[in-house]
């Protein structure tokens, strides 16, 4: 008995065995190479397949995510011979399983080569200058070649991206010297401009305000013009209608000479020649007035003499 049991528990361990060996479930986004006797098959999808056990075997399980491989700085010589080192960083997806298995023995170096020998090729016909601000261009450019010679490995590159562009330590001491210097020069820029624009503003200011200025001045004198002239058109109009004499006249004109005399500019006073009528016509009129109503005061027998007009 002891060793039908043997051979039972042996038989039901190979039927174990052989059940594991057929049902294989592969996962999501996965798929798998089948070889029977070392030759391909077919490719395994995602879900539960059915195999033949001891004769069909999985080489290999493929991942068909996107897939994201940095790849180390590598050194890279510029047109201007300048060695700058670049990361890299690769974004690609498995389409094809069959070809990622057997038309290349390891995509990810194959990778990682291709782009290092098409980035010193693309960097190779740029500058310093060139290469550090053409980003984008070499990223189009890397990726464009990378795409096109991993089609036939069943891989496709989504995006290659330049994590880092470092050039030499020296460069990089230039660079920031002459950045320092382009911002001072900036700012000096713009604070002469700022103290430009606030001098035209100040002078735009100044001219609004001596032009408002001279126009209230004018509009002043004009209204004091306007009154003076109302005043001398009243007082003339009030004379004319009173009918004065010339006796009359000469009195205004003797209570003007302390007038024309006031003044701490007035060095000098020139009596005008017209003074002596007035004084004539003046005394002519006190002559003929009598305080007690008896009659007026007789003239002087000789007519005085009259003093000639100081010059």
């Amino acid at each position: 008995m002891e060793p039908i049991i043997i051979v039972l528990i042996i038989l039901v361990v190979l039927v174990f065995i052989a059940l594991i060996k057929t049902i294989q479930v592969i996962p999501q986004a996965s798929a798998a190479i089948v070889e029977r006797f070392g030759r391909y098959t077919r490719t395994l999808n995602a879900g539960l397949n059915i195999v033949v056990p001891f004769i069909d075997t999985i080489r290999n399980r493929i991942d068909l995510r996107e897939q994201v491989v940095p790849f180390p700085p590598q050194p890279v010589i510029t047109q201007d011979n300048l060695v700058v080192n670049i990361d890299t960083v690769i974004y690609y997806q498995v389409t094809d399983a069959r070809a990622a298995t057997y038309e290349v023995a390891s995509y990810i170096q194959a990778i990682e080569q291709l782009t290092v020998t098409t980035l010193r090729n693309i960097i190779g016909g740029m500058d310093l200058e060139r290469t550090l601000t053409s980003r984008e261009e070499i990223n189009a450019a890397l990726r464009g070649v990378l795409d096109e010679a991993t089609g036939k490995w069943g891989i496709r590159v989504n995006r290659v991206e330049l994590k880092a562009i470092e050039p030499p330590t020296s460069i990089q001491d230039s660079m920031e010297k002459q950045m320092r210097a382009d911002r001072d020069k900036r700012a000096a820029i713009l604070q002469a401009e700022g103290v430009r624009q606030s001098e035209i503003l100040t002078a735009e200011g100044q001219k609004q305000s001596a032009i408002l200025r001279a126009e209230g001045e004018a509009k002043a004198a004009a209204l004091r013009a306007e009154g003076e002239a109302q005043a001398i058109r009243v007082v003339f109009e009030s004379i004319h209608a009173g009918d004065p004499d010339q006796k009359l006249l000469s009195y205004q004109y003797l209570q003007m000479l302390p007038k024309i005399a006031e003044g701490d500019a007035n060095k000098l006073w020139i009596v005008p020649s017209e003074i002596g009528d007035a004084l004539k016509g003046l005394g002519g009129a006190i002559g003929n007035f009598n305080p007690a109503g008896g009659g007026s005061i007789p003239k002087p027998s000789a007519p005085e003499r009259q003093a000639p007009p100081i010059d």
